[in-house]
């Protein structure tokens, strides 16, 4: 039923509706069918997986499986899973006070048996919206058996002055409480073993077995599992004969390529109006943030097994529209761009999203971040300018040939996180051929966009080892190689 069917309260009411029940699983299929045939989806906001992980998920709930979704940190598993409730119908009956959601037309519970049979036609029924139709336990060490399945409650067998062979004694854990519910478990593999065994009877037969009941309840459930690859867990792994019951696996990724990472970040990152509309990011910096992720997916520092989360990227952006605002707030200014320098004001968002090798460690978190920063300009420098290695040796010239004469000349340029936008611009412009270069590179590119160009020069000669790049207490100064040799000699 799509609308909420507010007059019908009674099961015999029910009946005369003709209302036909149906499982969880036939519920997601025909709705998941309905909205294939319309054009629609109901993953909305999930980029990057439109040709890989969206239509195996969409199989598997055809086919009515319980899934599992496999893969790294950040990609999404958690959000797929909560989507998955809006293939569920608007609202179904449920026996009035029944702990597990009883279908009024095939009770499972003693509770909804004994109520029917008491009651006939006149059985209160509740209608229970898809909302509230959705479990989600994150898998720790000390969930217990009693946690998932249930455990017999003393308090109510004394309260009802029930024996304790009376099923009504039983407190149902959150599988039960969830039957004809989507029920999630995130990292499943972090539950222990046993409570992992606990699982099999339930996803094959419908059995459970509490302290020594053994009851036939065919729960309606569907079960979605979020895991990490238990070959790179060292947390634990998932039973084989648990994972043998899973009837989909699905593994997940990170964005194949720069323009959907930057699609992921920009969509999740929390950029308040007032920074849109003060700071201005460019394009460049978008590519930066995403290039300092995929070095870090490839660095032999970190930890390649943990994976390096899109949350890096996210908070990344984040922390550059906050240092570009904090330094117009200072700077007494209005508006103002996000430089390449601001990248640096990023690093505590890069320092907590990696876990380091023993290599890494020896190196420092602060360093390593630093050199993934080094390594995401040198990356973009290569896309958009020639290389200057290979530059010193072309036919044509150097084009980089005029920037480092003028540094050879014992001059030097500093590009300081305190500087204003006109001061940042005078500085760049000092050093000669940089804006010349840009120019004949990128003669239809704006101005605010050449200024990044500008400094993209300068850090990308620093990382190819052209210019010395000496970092101060508030931004850098760049200067000839030699000079900057021989004051480190001196330090």
């Amino acid at each position: 039923m799509k609308k909420n069917p507010t007059t019908i309260k009674t099961l015999g009411q029910l009946i005369a509706s003709g209302y036909i029940s149906k499982t969880v699983k036939q519920e997601m299929r025909e709705n998941l069918i309905q909205s294939l045939r319309e054009g629609g989806t109901p993953f909305k906001g999930i980029q990057g997986y439109e040709d890989t992980v969206i239509p195996q998920l969409q199989t598997a709930i055809l086919s009515q499986h319980n899934i599992i979704l496999l893969g790294l940190r950040g990609q999404a598993k958690t959000r797929i899973a909560r989507l998955m409730v809006n293939l569920l119908d608007e609202f179904i009956p449920v026996v009035s006070g029944s702990e597990i959601n009883d279908d009024p037309l095939k009770p499972l519970s003693r509770f909804a048996i004994d109520l029917i049979e008491q009651m006939g036609d006149d059985t209160p029924i509740e209608w229970m919206s898809k909302a509230d139709r959705y479990t989600e336990k994150l898998a720790t060490p000390d969930v217990s058996v009693a946690d998932l399945i249930g455990d017999v409650d003393p308090i109510k067998a004394a309260t009802l002055k029930l024996h304790y062979n009376d099923e009504r004694v039983i407190h149902f854990g959150l599988i039960p409480r969830s039957n004809r519910c989507l029920f999630v478990i995130n990292e499943l593999p972090d539950l222990q073993a046993r409570i992992q065994v606990s699982l099999f009877n339930i996803l094959q037969e419908g059995d459970l077995q509490i302290r020594g009941f053994k009851l036939r309840l065919p729960l309606d459930v569907q079960f979605v599992f979020t895991a990490n690859p238990e070959d790179y867990t060292n947390r634990g792994s998932i039973v084989t004969p648990l994972k043998d019951r899973i009837d989909s696996q699905i593994l997940t990724h990170y964005p194949k390529t720069i323009e959907l990472a930057k699609a992921v970040t920009t969509q999740e990152a929390h950029i308040t109006s007032s920074q849109k509309e003060a700071v201005t990011v460019n394009n460049l910096l978008l590519d930066l943030i995403e290039h300092i992720a995929m070095e870090a997916r490839k660095s032999d520092w970190v930890d390649q097994k943990s994976g390096v989360s899109a949350r890096l990227t996210i908070s990344a952006l984040e922390n550059l529209y906050s240092t570009a605002e904090r330094r117009m707030l200072l700077s007494g200014e209005r508006k103002t761009h996000a430089r390449i320098s601001d990248l640096f004001g990023v690093l505590p968002s890069i320092t907590g999203k990696v876990e380091l090798v023993y290599e890494g460690e020896l190196e420092g978190t602060q360093n390593v971040a630093q050199n993934l920063i080094g390594k995401a300009i040198r990356t973009l420098f290569l896309e958009k300018f020639t290389n200057p290695e290979k530059a010193k040796k072309a036919k044509q010239g150097n084009p980089y040939a005029l920037i480092l004469n003028w540094f050879n000349d014992g001059y030097t340029v500093s590009t300081l996180s305190t500087s204003n936008e006109e001061n940042y611009l005078k500085a760049l412009l000092t050093v000669e051929g940089l804006a010349e270069l840009v120019k004949i590179k990128y003669p239809e590119t704006p101005e605010h966009e050449k200024v990044i160009l500008m400094e993209l020069i300068l850090h990308g000669l620093a990382e190819f080892s052209q210019l010395s790049k000496n970092p101060l207490v508030k931004g850098f100064e760049f200067k000839d190689l030699m000079s900057g040799m021989f004051n480190l000699k001196e330090d």
